[in-house]
């Protein structure tokens, strides 16, 4: 007789079907991931007129143009996805993992540095490790940049200016990763029973001090942060955050226009330390597009003039200061600790789990690793692979809570009296991003961390109108 799949199943060695379940698992998300795409772009190919509900928010011009620039970007998803699972996949099956701990072994002891020196192969492992992916992701990164963002008008990045950056953040996170890694796993190794406790204190100071000094020290190796000068602007938002009790010690503009006509807003800082970032591209008056704009305006006739006056980038001072203050609502609302709360209680849980599981041989022989237990790989192994289904569920419900953090911050910003200069700015923003309005709703129940513009005009639609 022939046996059952099931009685198959149950034959197989733990390790085995330990492997077995990680591999089905990621192909499971990623056909789920794939199957929605697919549903999301049948909505880019056949909604090719504004819908009635919209006449009034995009003309369309602009409809068009962001209904291709998410088509191809959905496109190119697809096959980098695909690309990703399949490396992902014969990682695993051809033994990658134990492949490149013993290569990371025979580097550092040429290096004089032998089996006892765990951390040091550690890091040589991290270090080639992220390599490879930097390498492998390269060309994707490219094409993304250079062909998908160039064609539809916001990469401002020349090759060598993209390639400077690529290796600067390379560097940058190494050395972070390195000595924060090799320390995780020095605190692992020496702390006993209750390691997982030290462990995640010391990930918890860590990610605060990098919160802190992220702004100030890391961010301008990239992009030139300059303070707002003074002037109308800068008074509205220090009378804004007055008027909430906001501690805000600074202002900055960053040019982000040298790498992306994108737009965006954030504050940081903590206790009586705020401050808030502005991207150039988000304020009407510092935009690069705007100033290019207005340099080729001389000789131009009255038609096309109008036209460019429409093509202006960004928002209007009142705009960008109701943008401002859906920002603080979340700050207000205690949503940013509220975040920080649930990753830490959930990097405690992980830590916790991590300590029962350890231990376990098979975890190990399943992956390849045979007669060593590396602390590193039993982080990677559990962290990222055992751990897949819980993050998938947990990120999904982090989406459902962002969601209603979002309608709360423009709830807010509606009693700050700013309904009406939020409305316009979403339109604004929207449109400067090409951000396209329409969705299928499984794919923006998923994805969206963010309600779709529709919903959140109509729920600031009804303030305006009260």
């Amino acid at each position: 007789a022939m046996a059952l799949p099931g009685e198959l199943w149950a034959e197989l060695p733990v390790e085995r079907r330990i492997f077995c379940s990680v591999l089905l698992f990621s192909w499971a998300v990623y056909l789920w991931e794939a199957f929605l795409a697919h549903r999301q772009r049948r909505v880019y190919r056949t909604t090719t007129h504004v819908p009635q509900e919209l006449g009034q928010i995009m003309d369309s011009e602009t409809f068009e143009k962001s209904r291709l620039y998410q088509l191809d970007k959905s496109t190119f998803s697809f096959w980098s996805g695909l690309y990703s699972e399949v490396e992902g996949t014969m990682i695993l099956l051809c033994g990658g993992i134990p492949f490149l701990w013993k290569l990371s072994g025979q580097i550092s002891g040429h290096a004089g540095f032998g089996q006892e020196y765990e951390i040091v192969q550690s890091l040589v492992f991290l270090l080639l490790a992220t390599l490879f992916s930097a390498v492998t992701g390269l060309p994707w990164s490219l094409y993304n940049t250079f062909v998908i963002e160039e064609k539809h008008g916001f990469n401002q990045q020349t090759l060598g200016f993209f390639f400077k950056d690529a290796v600067k953040k390379f560097v940058v996170t190494q050395c972070i990763l390195l000595p924060v890694t090799s320390l995780l796993l020095y605190i692992i190794k020496i702390g006993g029973d209750y390691f997982f406790i030290y462990a995640w204190l010391f990930t918890l100071v860590v990610s605060l001090v990098l919160v802190t000094i992220y702004a100030d020290y890391i961010a301008p190796l990239f992009d030139k942060f300059i303070p707002l000068p003074e002037g109308e602007l800068k008074q509205q938002i220090e009378t804004m955050a007055k008027s909430i009790d906001f501690p805000l010690t600074k202002v900055y503009v960053v040019e982000g226009s040298k790498r992306s006509s994108h737009s965006n807003a954030y504050f940081y800082g903590f206790f009586k330390n705020k401050r808030i970032v502005l991207f150039d591209t988000l304020l009407e008056d510092y935009s690069a597009l705007n100033k290019e704009l207005a340099e080729g305006e001389d000789g131009e006739n009255e038609e096309t003039k109008s036209k460019t006056k429409n093509k202006k980038q960004g928002c209007k001072n009142e705009e960008v200061l109701a943008v401002l203050g859906h920002e603080l609502g979340h700050w207000k609302l205690g949503h940013t600790v509220k975040n920080i709360i649930i990753s830490q209680m959930n990097s405690f849980l992980c830590f916790f789990l991590f300590a029962v599981l350890i231990g376990r041989k098979e975890l190990f022989t399943a992956f390849g690793f045979y007669d060593t237990q590396p602390t590193l790989i039993g982080l990677m192994i559990i962290f990222q692979f055992i751990f897949s289904p819980y993050n998938e569920v947990l990120s999904f419900c982090l989406t459902v809570l962002s969601r209603r953090f979002e309608f709360q911050a423009d709830a807010f910003a509606k009693e700050l009296g700013k309904a009406k200069d939020l409305y316009s700015a979403l339109i604004k923003l929207n449109k400067d991003n090409l951000g396209f309005p329409v969705s299928d709703w499984i794919f923006s129940m998923w994805h969206y961390s963010h309600p779709p513009l529709l919903e959140r005009l109509q729920a600031l639609k009804d303030a305006k109108q009260e």
